[in-house]
């Protein structure tokens, strides 16, 4: 295979790709746009719940206003080649956390697939999967919608059809 057909998500460091290589390392999954919640006694320990930040759209599973998303969501969090290996809450999923453990892209990725519904059809985003924004839940009930799927892979996600 000639070094142009290799992807440069295989060719290339974090450090050294585009900003719209970096960007089209995201899958489209809003898994990362859920609410969250650490645990006091271990930082380590983050749980998902089923709240989606105000500014995710729980039908295309993306950000309603990418450009502006940190300055309207104080403690959204943006991914850069540094900070992305010290992110502990990032989906086991994530195209940023798998190249940067040095793993490669699921076949359901749009950048493998070349479909952008791909990431839907495997059961990997949150579309149909948020329960509520986080404007709409108070923080003392953020605890009891704490759910377990976003760290979890589908078993139709695993494996290509």
């Amino acid at each position: 295979m000639a070094r142009d057909e290799v992807p440069f998500w295989k060719r290339k460091s974090l450090e050294n790709m585009t900003d719209s290589e970096w960007e089209s390392l995201c899958d489209g999954c809003g898994r990362c746009c859920l609410v969250k919640l650490e645990d006091a006694d271990d930082s380590s320990r983050t749980f998902f719940t089923d709240v989606g930040c105000r500014l995710l759209d729980g039908e295309t599973c993306r950000c309603q206003d990418y450009p502006n998303r940190s300055k309207k969501v104080k403690d959204c969090v943006r991914l850069t080649p540094r900070n992305v290996k010290k992110i502990v809450w990032l989906p086991p999923t994530c195209g940023y956390r798998l190249l940067a453990d040095g793993r490669d892209l699921y076949w359901w990725h749009p950048l493998v697939s070349g479909d952008p519904d791909s990431v839907h059809q495997a059961g990997i985003s949150v579309r149909g999967k948020v329960g509520a924004c986080e404007d709409d839940v108070p923080d003392e009930d953020l605890e009891g919608r704490i759910v377990s799927w976003p760290v979890r892979i589908p078993k139709a996600a695993r494996k290509k059809p």
